[in-house]
């Protein structure tokens, strides 16, 4: 013990804070205790829902880019997991071998990507979230259109994952451990990125873009290349959204679930690599359990007063809220003195 002490204190051993290794081993043992139905359409959803927004948070919180088009770089991944591989409708359907078929969908909505922001890096603000949006509003319908590639307003059903090791991955149980596995990927490439070179170029860009164009930045070109990141998280998310539900239409990158990634994303915090699992995981409950309360026509103007009492009350999303209730709570416990010496 005093050795494992020792090497804790000079660092070997990462300092872990208890909260986080609460929320480790609780993510790790959630199927144990919880049903089903919690698992695949709580747990699983959010993971999936999440990791997409991660790639929202990655382009506007670190790039200053804020993109509607990331649901439509993952039903891009979505919608060529059916063409290239296997579906039960039986138009496409190429058959390829499930693995190349997901390792070419996540690369080709990478590619997607970086020519989305290829065509939207030169602008900013409003006028990005214009562009993106009006890429997002065109890809939905054009796949409602074109019934030779995509099969119209039909899309493509029976797109399940494969079984490997003798386990059918779309079970509750697996398909919970691997959205996990992948969230747990991509929310570590996403911290450690930010704190590498191109992550602190990339933030300085965000903060005075013509100040580093100024000493020798390819301002652009760093923000295609985080454009093509944020469409490799989104594109594996894509790949997991298409077996999450066994298919993939129109109505699944339509605008009204496009507008809903970046509610996730700002409910949950833009700043913060786990907001947007905070804020898939409040978006999944109330989309599960609101109908017990309201209409489920209403469902939308329930996740708007949410939207907007958030960044009303609290820009940073739940995480900030959630910080700055734990710093008032500190201050009335822990008085700060005035400088008479008199707390």
């Amino acid at each position: 013990m005093a050795n494992i002490s020792l090497i804790a204190g000079k660092g070997v051993l990462p300092n872990i804070h208890p909260a986080a290794a609460i929320t480790v081993l609780f993510l790790l043992f959630y199927p144990a205790f919880a049903s089903d139905f919690f698992v695949f359409q709580i747990g699983a959803y959010s993971l999936v829902l999440g990791t997409i927004a991660l790639s929202l948070v990655m382009l506007a919180g670190y790039g200053g880019m804020v993109s509607l088009s990331q649901l439509t770089v993952a039903g891009l991944a979505g919608y060529l997991m059916a063409i290239l591989g296997h579906n039960s409708v039986g138009v496409m359907g190429l058959g390829w071998p499930w693995w190349l078929t997901a390792l070419t969908a996540i690369f080709a909505a990478s590619v997607f990507s970086a020519l989305i922001g290829a065509i939207s890096v030169r602008t900013e603000g409003i006028y990005t979230i214009m562009i993106t949006l009006a890429i997002a509003v065109a890809f939905f319908y054009f796949v409602r259109q074109n019934y030779v590639i995509f099969n119209g307003f039909t899309g493509y059903a029976g797109v399940v994952p494969p079984t490997l090791f003798g386990i059918y991955w779309r079970d509750p149980t697996p398909f919970y451990y691997l959205s996990l596995a992948v969230a747990a990927f991509f929310f570590f490439m996403v911290v450690y990125g930010a704190r590498s070179t191109f992550g602190l170029s990339l933030q300085a860009i965000r903060d005075n873009p013509r100040r580093m164009r100024a000493i020798g930045y390819d301002v652009t070109l760093h923000r295609i290349f985080a454009y093509f990141l944020s469409g490799l998280i989104a594109g594996t998310a894509g790949v997991l959204m298409v077996w999450f539900n066994g298919r993939i239409s129109p109505g699944s990158v339509g605008v009204d679930v496009v507008i809903d990634i970046l509610v996730i994303a700002v409910v949950g915090g833009m700043r913060h690599p786990i907001g947007p699992f905070v804020g898939a995981l409040a978006f999944v409950l109330l989309e599960n359990f609101a109908i017990d309360l309201i209409d489920r026509e209403r469902f939308n103007t329930v996740i708007g007063t949410a939207f907007l009492l958030v960044v009303l009350f609290s820009p940073d999303g739940l995480l900030g809220l959630w910080a700055r209730i734990r710093e008032r709570l500190r201050l009335r416990k822990h008085p700060q003195s005035d400088g008479s010496g008199v707390h």
